[in-house]
């Protein structure tokens, strides 16, 4: 049978099954308007995939680079964490450069053979294939190795972001890069370091991840760049805080501009006062943003 027979044969059948002569035409065009709908839909559904994908991929970002202490750094050593009963992420330190090794929980977690590291600068430990433990934390001991040692410190930094793709942190700031805790700082001073300093940091700030931010609080100036970007950097909802003495604005747990710009606390109930307290504690112990100066006020 050829097959304009069998297309002649079957248009009968549909006349003959629905009455109505020629209607083998219609139900063809029915048949491609389902087919259409068909292919438009699951164009819609791989559409709706890749923005589900985008969506997934905005909400996985990476955090944008933050400053560390070593005290900082070392909490992040891969052993399960008192209060939520779930293993810490694992960060070590190459050279300055912090990375997130939690992918290699094998390898620098507890138990691992590298576990000596986690938490720690070791860029000179593996420069020198060493567990020599004074040679960690000592970011400066990479400064003095020989040619050979920097070419294989250069290897393990290539191996950790090219090769693993261990995303990269932050910046670790040796204590003695930090600014002294008891050098006195103006208000000027104060408002240079906004959150709002774009660019690399140089000059006294050479080597830091990002441009220090700072918040005064009872008389303490705390640098919330050590792991506070995200909340108080130029887009960051305690933003207004920045480069400011906010003790009022914390103590009343307000964002009115009025206690934002009075600095005046000697108003305070014992209770703001309190409160005031708490945020103190909460910057110096909970978070570990370290202190770079005071104010010189009389509290």
């Amino acid at each position: 049978m050829t097959i304009s027979h069998a297309a002649k044969e079957m248009g009968q059948w549909c006349d003959a099954i629905t009455g109505i002569e020629g209607s083998s035409g219609y139900l063809m065009l029915l048949f491609l308007a389902v087919i259409g709908y068909i292919w438009i839909n699951d164009g819609f559904k791989i559409n709706g995939g890749s923005k589900q994908q985008e969506d997934e991929e905005e909400e996985e970002s990476p955090e944008p680079p933050r400053n560390f202490t070593l005290k900082q750094l070392s909490l992040f050593d891969g052993k399960v964490d008192e209060k939520s009963e779930e293993p810490k992420p694992v960060y070590l330190s190459l050279g300055g450069t912090v990375f997130d090794v939690s992918k290699g929980r094998d390898f620098y977690g507890p138990g691992g053979p590298y576990e000596t590291f986690a938490g720690r600068e070791c860029g000179a430990a593996l420069a020198k294939m060493s567990f020599d433990q004074s040679l960690l934390d000592e970011v400066a001991a990479c400064e003095s190795l020989s040619v050979g040692e920097k070419r294989e410190l250069e290897n393990w930094l290539e191996k950790f972001e090219h090769y693993r793709c261990y995303p990269i942190m932050g910046r670790l700031v040796p204590d003695g890069k930090l600014p002294s805790s008891d050098r006195i700082i103006s208000t000027e001073e104060l408002a240079k370091y906004d959150g709002k300093l774009e660019g690399v940091p140089d000059g006294e700030f050479e080597g830091y991840a990002t441009h220090p931010i700072y918040v005064a609080a009872l008389n303490k100036v705390f640098d919330v760049s050590f792991g506070g970007v995200p909340m108080y950097a130029k887009d960051g909802p305690y933003n207004r805080f920045a480069g400011k003495d906010a003790s009022r604005a914390l103590a009343l747990m307000s964002f009115d501009p009025k206690d934002i710009e009075n600095t005046a606390i000697d108003d305070l109930n014992e209770k703001q006062v309190k409160v005031l307290m708490d945020w103190v504690k909460t910057f110096e112990e909970k978070k570990g943003y370290p202190v770079v100066g005071k104010l010189g006020k009389k509290i």
